[in-house]
């Protein structure tokens, strides 16, 4: 992993510095079951996901309270928010006040796809 980030003068150890700069070795623990997704939409900005983030989702992980996973949704892949509900039941919503909670009628089908481990947000994006 890269040492921290200086916001003041630099530090005289930097000249020492011999670690190439690899940040799949932080970000990605299971390269197996381990995928990135383009986030759109801004459902999950209070969790500090934004719309063009990168998203890496980890198969392998068992989802918890206070997660951010992909729920696959009457077949169609969306990230949420997991949330305790009172009785300890784990359930999906959203993490933006300025929406409602997410209600799920009875004939929707929803599964977890995976646990978003890291969100990358590119702030000078590359050019295509």
């Amino acid at each position: 992993m890269g040492r921290s980030l200086c916001a003041g003068f630099p530090s005289p150890a930097d000249d020492y510095v011999e670690e190439a700069l690899d940040p799949a070795r932080l970000i990605i623990t299971n390269p197996a079951s381990t995928f990135m997704w383009q986030i759109t939409g801004s459902s999950l900005i209070s969790k500090g996901v934004n719309d063009g983030d990168y998203a890496v989702v980890d198969r392998s992980l068992t989802p918890k309270a206070g997660d951010v996973v992909v729920a696959v949704i009457d077949g169609l892949p969306s990230a949420k928010h997991v949330v305790r509900l009172r009785g300890g039941r784990l359930a999906l919503d959203y993490a933006n006040p300025a929406m409602g909670p997410l209600i799920l009628d009875e004939a929707s089908e929803a599964m977890i796809w995976g646990v978003i481990t890291w969100t990358l947000t590119p702030h000078r994006p590359a050019p295509r």
